[in-house]
C-alpha cells in the first residue's frame, strides 16, 4: 500500500494535496500542528470517499523537542512519501521581530523538516521507491523585503533538497521542492486587499494560484514514473518572480 504523510495537511495547500493524493490511491497520515478537529474531519471525509485506503490524523507541533520528534516518527506505520506543506511567516522588518519569532520561523520551516527527514530515512529507503517533497516559495529564489527570515528558510530548503538528493538517489528516493508564488490561502490574508490586487497585477497569469495548482505538481512528483527528477526546485508561480 502506498502511504504518505502530509505535514501541514489542514492548511489550504495541504488540504488540496490530501485530496489529490487520495484520488491517486495513496493512504495518508493527515498531520496538524494544532487544529486536531480539522485533521480528523479531513481524514473522515477521505475515508468515506476512499474506503479501501487508510487516512489517519496525527498531531505534532513543529516547535517540539528532539525526543518528541523521535517518538512521533517511531509511532508511524511505514511510509514511502513525505510531503512538507507546513509553514509560517511574519511580515515584518528583521529588527522588529523578536528573537523567539526568528527561531520559530526557522524551526518550523527548515530545521524540523530536516530533522524529520533524517529520522524517516531508514524507513523510506527500504521501499522500491520513495519520495520527499517540500513546499518552498518563490521567495526562496528571490528574497522578499519584510519576509527576510521566511525567505531564508525557503532558500535553505532548496539547497538542502539539492544536496540531500545526491545522498539518497541510489536508494530510489527522490527529493524535490515545489515553490509556489502567491497562493489564495490564509497565509496571504494578512495583506490588505489593495496590496493583493497589486500582486495580481504583477503576475503574468493574471491571478493568484489555488491550492490545486500546487497539489498537481506534488502528486506528479510522487508518481512512480518521476524517478529521474530529483534535487530540483519547481517554481509554480504563474510567471511571477522567475
Amino acid at each position: 500500500m502506498q502511504r504518505a504523510i502530509v505535514f501541514g495537511a489542514t492548511g489550504g495547500i495541504g488540504q488540496a494535496i490530501c485530496t489529490d493524493l487520495a484520488s491517486a490511491g495513496w493512504s495518508l497520515y493527515v498531520h496538524c500542528s494544532q487544529n486536531w478537529q480539522k485533521a480528523c474531519t479531513i481524514a473522515q471525509k477521505l475515508s468515506r470517499k476512499y474506503p479501501q485506503q487508510d487516512f489517519i490524523p496525527v498531531k505534532l507541533n513543529f516547535l517540539a523537542k528532539n525526543d518528541e520528534l523521535k517518538e512521533f516518527v517511531n509511532g508511524l506505520l511505514p511510509v514511502n512519501a513525505a510531503v512538507f506543506a507546513q509553514g509560517i511567516t511574519d511580515y515584518n522588518f528583521v529588527s522588529s521581530q523578536s528573537l523567539t519569532r526568528v527561531d520559530e520561523i526557522l524551526q518550523v520551516n527548515l530545521t524540523v523538516p530536516v530533522k524529520l527527514i533524517g529520522l524517516l530515512e531508514p524507513a523510506l529507503i527500504k521501499n522500491d521507491y520513495s519520495r520527499i517533497v517540500f513546499l518552498g516559495s518563490v521567495y526562496g529564489g528571490s528574497g522578499s523585503a519584510m519576509e527576510a527570515v521566511y525567505s531564508t528558510s525557503k532558500a535553505g530548503l532548496a539547497r538542502f533538497a539539492q544536496a540531500y538528493a545526491r545522498e539518497v538517489a541510489s536508494a530510489n528516493l527522490t527529493v524535490n521542492v515545489v515553490a509556489p508564488g502567491a497562493v489564495n490561502t490564509a497565509m496571504n490574508s494578512m495583506l490588505a486587499p489593495e496590496a493583493m490586487e497589486e500582486v495580481k497585477g504583477e503576475i503574468p497569469a493574471g491571478r493568484l494560484a489555488e491550492g490545486k495548482d500546487i497539489s498537481y505538481w506534488v502528486k506528479t512528483l510522487l508518481d512512480a514514473q518521476s524517478s529521474y527528477l530529483t534535487g530540483q526546485t519547481i517554481y509554480v508561480s504563474g510567471g511571477w518572480l522567475i
